[in-house]
């Protein structure tokens, strides 16, 4: 399926900004009177057809499907950039393709990257959401410290928030709580699990950090017992959530 991506859809009409014009009118040959399929970022995918081709397209709806492509879960995964910005690019998109809600650069003390460009990442999980077939676009937060993302976020009482970290100390696997997690979605079906993961630079989360998050309801997480880099981590994350919670 051939997807297009806007956020200017409103009152039955649909247009393309001009990037997405370009790759629908000149890359593809797109003509007035054809039927595309366009997904909003928020979950629905819209059947538009096309009235007019300027420099933009222009398009009537058709009709609208929602929450097309979701998962029965809420995942943000609270991930510090890499040294590499390419190795975090790779972790959105994989992440994007299996289901994520929300994504939070988080700044260690650690952290040897300290800034990143938004614009270029956000076009990443357009392009992926696009690519694996979903209508949701993940939240890209603004960058934030790690001590700020765990003392300012507003969790709800029934969020599950882990954080991995290479430490040793009693942790509990990531299986035995999406088990859990498994259980009791079965039990009460219409409850979606609400997860939060942390998960540090490559220089790992200070003590202090660590700390903070242990005294703020955080649950230690072992991803097993190979020390992974912090992209191949989080993508792991996402992964066992997608296959045990996902659908």
């Amino acid at each position: 399926m051939e997807l297009f991506y806007s956020r200017n859809i409103a009152n039955g009409v649909c247009q393309l900004d001009l990037e997405e014009s370009r790759h629908c009118a000149k890359v593809l040959r797109h003509a007035e009177g054809d039927i595309i399929n366009v997904i909003d970022g928020e979950g629905s995918l819209f059947q538009c057809k096309i009235e007019q081709i300027k420099k933009e397209v222009l398009c009537s709806v058709v009709s609208e499907q929602k929450n097309f492509g979701a998962h029965p879960y809420n995942l943000t995964m609270a991930v510090c950039p890499t040294k590499n910005i390419d190795r975090y690019e790779w972790f959105l998109e994989k992440a994007t393709e299996m289901g994520i809600d929300t994504i939070v650069p988080i700044i260690g003390e650690h952290s040897e990257r300290k800034v990143i460009k938004p614009e270029r990442l956000e076009k990443i999980l357009v392009s992926a959401a696009k690519q694996s077939l979903k209508g949701a676009v993940p939240v890209l937060q603004e960058q934030i410290s790690v001590k700020d993302f765990i003392k300012k976020q507003q969790f709800s009482s029934n969020t599950i928030k882990l954080i991995a970290y290479c430490t040793n100390a009693d942790k509990v696997s990531l299986k035995q709580i999406l088990d859990e997690v498994a259980a009791n979605k079965n039990a009460t079906p219409k409850e979606v699990a609400d997860i939060v993961i942390l998960i540090g630079p490559e220089g790992d989360f200070s003590p202090a950090e660590v700390d903070l998050a242990l005294s703020n309801g955080f649950t230690p997480l072992t991803l097993g017992q190979s020390r992974l880099r912090t992209e191949t981590a989080a993508v792991f994350a996402c992964a066992c959530v997608y296959s045990s919670l996902g659908e």
